[in-house]
């Protein structure tokens, strides 16, 4: 049995989804299933019972799931359980940050720098919130900010660290001297998403809401950025979902013929959480920063 196995085990059981689980794994579903029955055939039990349509766990995989956890938990903590052995008196840390992070939290990140300036050096590392959950995981990040839902590893701890009320980006001549809108007056247009929101859980699960709310028009873009979302709501061919508050840097994507309106009908909100490894903060080396942390974000952030 190799640890490739267990860690594919626990991604389709975290999931309980072939195709989910294998794209957080940056592989094919075939490959994978094919995985998971070589270890059911090693092992001589079944762990998934499969439908078309559903992935329960066995009885089997039930009791292999905590087990297979445990094993690499262990794994994945060998690297940094021997950097602490020799680690300098000050310390380097990464923190992933996904795009479009809000200048008050910003200015939360700097004052935790701060307060632990003296044993460690937090640097920021970017990029998409699954990918940095990931890079927790393994150990590449030692804590990260992420859009949630994110995670749903148990091996990770996740602190909420702040909430921004979101409203619909619209072709600003359409909607001139409106104060709000409402979703029936937007469906004509088609819904469009910037391609960094398309893999965040919270952005699929909105656009599962806005389709069962009558938004059923979609339009999908695979290399445009936040630009790009801004000149198709511009040309009045869509409305887009982004952040409310005119201090978010999304705001300066926005193009003249483009405005930000609340929704009269319709409260959704973005929610922000730092994560980190429970192994790492009980006893751990991010003990003493997860202690700054809860303290620096004793009242989360709201906008």
């Amino acid at each position: 049995m190799e640890l490739l196995h267990l860690r594919y085990f626990v991604a389709v059981a975290q999931e309980l989804n072939f195709s989910v689980a294998a794209r957080k794994l940056h592989m094919a579903a075939s490959p994978l299933s094919r995985r998971i029955k070589d270890l059911e055939k090693e092992l001589g039990h079944r762990l998934f019972d499969r439908s078309t349509h559903h992935v329960t766990l066995t009885s089997a995989g039930s009791a292999l799931l905590p087990i297979a956890r445990g094993v690499l938990e262990q794994i994945d903590s060998i690297r940094w359980k021997l950097d602490e052995t020799a680690r300098p008196q000050r310390t380097t840390l990464l923190l992933g940050v996904p795009s479009g992070v809000h200048p008050d939290l910003r200015e939360r990140i700097d004052e935790l720098a701060e307060r632990v300036h003296d044993r460690f050096e937090i640097k920021r590392w970017p990029g998409g919130t699954d990918r940095l959950v990931d890079a927790v995981c393994d150990g590449r990040l030692a804590l990260t900010l992420a859009r949630l839902p994110a995670g749903g590893d148990h091996a990770l701890e996740m602190l909420p660290v702040m909430s921004e009320r979101l409203g619909a980006v619209v072709p600003r001549e359409r909607f001139a001297g409106r104060t709000s809108v409402a979703l029936a007056e937007l469906t004509d247009l088609a819904y469009v998403v910037s391609p960094t929101a398309v893999t965040a859980a919270y952005f699929r699960g909105l656009d599962q809401q806005l389709s069962e709310l009558g938004i059923r028009k979609r339009i999908e873009i695979n290399s445009a950025n936040f630009d790009g979302v801004s000149e198709i709501v511009a040309s009045g061919l869509a409305f887009s979902i982004s952040m409310l508050d005119s201090r978010s840097p999304v705001q300066n994507h926005h193009l003249e013929n483009v405005t930000v309106l609340p929704f009269s009908d319709f409260h959704p909100r973005l929610e922000t959480g730092l994560i980190w490894r429970r192994d790492r903060s009980q006893g751990g080396d991010l003990e003493e920063v997860v202690a700054a942390i809860r303290e620096v974000f004793v009242d989360p952030l709201h906008t």
